[in-house]
């Protein structure tokens, strides 16, 4: 990911799965929040929300592992939102 124009801000994670990378992108936004807004305990958002966050981002995208094929595939911001969306779903089912 890259925060902003600037390269300096250009940061790598590494994650076991595509759920743990989607929690650490709620993480991130949720740290935002909390920095933004630091006297509410409570902080609420929705998935507009967080489209908005990851939309303001320079720069978001993924590389995740194919074991079929031995190599690293990459994927864009929207794949990563419907991803977001798809693991908010499954936790709040």
């Amino acid at each position: 990911m890259q925060a902003s124009q600037n390269r300096a801000t250009r940061t790598f994670m590494d994650f076991d799965s595509i759920s743990q990378a989607m929690d650490g992108i709620c993480g991130l936004y949720e740290r935002k929040l909390k920095a933004i807004n630091p006297a509410i305990r409570n902080l609420s958002y929705d998935i507009s929300d967080l489209y908005n966050f990851i939309d303001g981002l320079a720069d978001l995208s993924a590389l995740v592992y194919d074991h079929s094929i031995q190599a690293y595939l990459p994927y864009d911001r929207q794949w990563i939102k419907h991803k977001t969306l798809q693991h908010l779903e499954k936790l709040a089912g």
